[in-house]
């Protein structure tokens, strides 16, 4: 990274830039593999329609999201689902219609019941969750993605009721790098052959309130 990016929050006049840099983050990820069938054709299709309706249903809510910038290009993204939110994008019928009709009802029911797993990992209730965090691919390698996080960080931090943030990856050459960003690992479920770990990082006040 030569230069730190702009860290911005975005809304839906990013929509079409968030989801073509999420789908390019997401569409070789062993876990997406799998909830979208890889080995199927039209697996293209689904993870980009998959994107697509959940960062529109994301933004439609108006529910928080940060980006990073660089010369006005969106490089990073994370989506953020606050403790009292977290269930608005799933449970929306209007979500799961369009789901339905542009992944296929297997892949659909496949994608809640992961979603559901993970929900069950969370050590609280007043936790905030990274449903979508990419890079851009051109962009990884960088540092990028330990700015975004720490972006996240501090803005989760702004609320005084958060116990901290959870994020999961099926991918084990993150396990490393959410480790040295202060994760702590709090739960596994099996997304089909591959093993999703479910990842907490404490709030400030609950990491100052363990030290005591």
């Amino acid at each position: 990274m030569t230069e730190p990016a702009q860290v911005r929050m975005i809304d839906g006049g990013y929509d079409r830039e968030t989801r073509s840099l999420l789908y390019h983050a997401y569409r070789h990820e062993p876990t997406f593999a799998y909830l979208f069938e890889a080995d199927r054709p039209g697996y293209d299709h689904r993870v980009r329609a998959t994107i697509r309706e959940l960062v529109r249903q994301h933004f439609v809510q108006q529910q928080p999201a940060l980006g990073l910038l660089c010369e006005d290009r969106l490089i990073a993204a994370a989506l953020i689902a606050p403790p009292q939110r977290r269930l608005e994008v799933t449970e929306s019928w209007a979500w799961r219609m369009r789901m339905l009709l542009s992944a296929g009802f297997r892949c659909t029911r496949r994608y809640l019941d992961y979603h559901d797993a993970v929900l069950a990992c969370l050590p609280g209730q007043a936790v905030h969750v990274l449903p979508l965090m990419g890079v851009h691919p051109h962009f990884q390698g960088q540092h990028y993605g330990e700015q975004l996080l720490q972006a996240v960080h501090d803005w989760c931090a702004e609320d005084p009721h958060s116990q901290g943030l959870v994020l999961d990856t099926g991918n084990p050459r993150y396990l490393g790098f959410y480790q040295r960003q202060g994760y702590e690992e709090v739960g596994q479920i099996a997304v089909g052959p591959v093993v999703e770990h479910v990842f907490f990082h404490p709030a400030p006040a609950v990491s100052q309130q363990a030290q005591a």
